[in-house]
């Protein structure tokens, strides 16, 4: 079995390689074709799934409970703003530079050194299944979503995602709707009480005030915002419609149909929910992977931010390396140290569950 040092530093090159080829969301088979090579030579059998990466422990037996180790290889693309090569990965001053080191290169590298440390291990309480998944960024159809449905049932899942190593036993999920404010069109020089963008006024101050009972402990109220509006074709013309966009950010009180149903019930407009599989995640916090986390000194928060936790329906933990407010932005970086931090962390609390844990 290597040590967490060695498995840290191969873990590092790994990461530097994958930063290096582009791997936007979709097309991600070179940085797939790199972490199988990575696998192969720690002699760690693995099946491919379009760009998502599947591996076993050795000795995984289907009458014990499976944990899922996930984290993805995509990237959103760079923005307008690095002063950097994205491409290029440098470590200068204990810092990691490239595209995808924070989000979620470090935590994917850390989870496969943890994978890696336990897959020879004979007697763990739980077998673990390995997901370098694609297209997490864009929540596209060949990611995530399509290996569930092509691996064991799954009880319990880590999701690599950057939480400076504190345990996320919570994160919202979403739906976005598009509504419709309705009117008439006509000439702008006629009267015309049925104008959608006057009428529109009421509609905003509705979602800008509305709110949902139930609050959530961990993730607070559910957040309704408007993020987008269009209406209108030339200065004269009023006109038939305004188009409203709703993000709606769920806490984990209510299920994304609920929300669905309260807005097409009470909304003053029409509404329709472009998706309802974006899920609020949860764990209960004495959960014994969660308190095998706590008695390394993490601590417990609730996630605001979407991951491929809302495709999973067993109860997930958001844990990983790296800081969430560096992801998508320019000149993404990761510390060396928080790599190194994080293996130690996922390995020992790992431990602490799959060898003293039934449950």
């Amino acid at each position: 079995m290597n040590t967490k040092r060695e498995l840290s530093e191969k873990a590092i090159d790994l990461l530097q390689e994958l930063i290096a080829i582009p791997s936007f969301s979709s097309e991600e088979a070179q940085t797939a074709a790199s972490i199988m090579n990575w696998l192969d030579l720690r002699n760690i059998p693995y099946r491919r799934s379009v760009n998502n990466i599947i591996a076993q422990n050795r000795y995984y037996d289907t009458a014990k409970p499976t944990l899922l180790l996930n984290s993805h290889h995509d990237t959103v693309k760079p923005n307008a703003g690095y002063t950097r090569d994205p491409f290029k990965a440098e470590i200068i001053d204990g810092k990691l530079y490239g595209l995808g080191s924070n989000d979620a290169g470090g935590a994917l590298v850390s989870l496969m050194a943890a994978f890696a440390y336990f897959y020879e291990e004979a007697n763990l309480s739980h077998n673990l299944i390995l997901v370098a998944s694609g297209e997490e960024e864009n929540s596209g159809p060949n990611g995530l979503i399509k290996v569930i449905s092509e691996i064991p049932e799954i009880a319990l899942a880590i999701v690599g995602e950057p939480t400076l190593m504190q345990l996320a036993i919570a994160e919202k999920g979403l739906v976005v709707f598009d509504a419709t404010v309705n009117g008439i069109s006509s000439h702008a020089a006629h009267k015309n009480d049925e104008n959608p963008i006057y009428k529109s006024i009421e509609t905003l101050e509705w979602f800008k005030n509305f709110e949902f009972d139930q609050v959530s402990e961990t993730l607070g109220p559910v957040k309704t915002t408007v993020t987008q509006i269009n209406a209108g074709s030339q200065h004269n013309v009023v006109p038939a419609q305004v188009d409203l966009v709703v993000d709606v950010r769920v806490n984990d009180k209510y299920s994304n149909q609920q929300i669905a149903e309260i807005f097409e019930r009470e909304a003053p407009c029409k509404v329709k929910a472009r998706s309802l599989r974006h899920q609020s995640s949860s764990i209960d916090p004495y959960h014994p992977l969660v308190l095998a986390g706590v008695k390394l000194g993490r601590s417990t928060y609730g996630s605001p931010t979407l991951s491929d936790q809302a495709v999973l329906s067993c109860p997930s933990l958001k844990l990983g390396p790296g800081d969430s407010t560096r992801s998508h932005t320019a000149d993404e970086f990761i510390h060396v140290e928080e790599i190194h931090e994080g293996i130690t962390i996922y390995i020992d609390m790992l431990k602490e569950f799959l060898i003293t844990s039934g449950d």
